[in-house]
């Protein structure tokens, strides 16, 4: 009684347009509603900008937070010119990237925010939402910004209930 159901079913147009439809990713959203949306393939410059906010919060959170002894101020330096330098360097980069870059023509006009997070950004050889690339490019400096901040309000409130 099942078989021939089965069968039918295993033939069936729908199921091979279903299959073919489906994304790797699930999105709660229709299909086609991603159709016609311009594609970015660089960050849009505010990204940046809170990227080197979060890591002069990070350095700032270290130097105000655990700079109480004499012994920490030689790391702290290292860990400030490490950071710099993890600045420095993809901006300068980016410098050179933009002066001899002539794969597609500049942008008229200076893309706005909210056209730019709206639209899709270029992954390797696949699209996201340009949302959740800059969610996934700031989540990790974010946390480590907040997580350092937090650990050193509790090292100061321990230090001073110490006797």
């Amino acid at each position: 009684m099942f078989a021939p159901l089965h069968q039918a079913y295993r033939r069936s147009p729908w199921k091979k347009a279903n299959l073919m439809n489906r994304e790797p990713i699930a999105h709660n959203r229709p299909v086609n509603i991603a159709h016609n949306r311009p594609v970015y393939d660089e960050l849009h410059p505010r990204v940046y900008g809170v990227a080197v906010g979060l890591v002069a919060w990070f350095a700032l959170a270290a130097w105000i937070l655990f700079d109480r002894q004499d012994d920490v101020e030689l790391s702290l330096m290292f860990v400030s010119v490490l950071l710099f330098v993890a600045v420095l360097l993809p901006w300068l980069l980016s410098l050179v990237w933009q002066r001899y870059d002539d794969r597609h023509d500049r942008h008229a006009r200076a893309v706005p925010f909210r056209e730019w997070r709206t639209a899709e950004f270029a992954v390797w050889g696949s699209t996201i939402n340009s949302t959740h690339a800059t969610i996934d490019m700031l989540l990790p400096l974010a946390s480590v910004a907040f997580g350092l901040t937090a650990i050193g309000i509790v090292f100061l409130i321990c230090a001073s209930l110490a006797p």
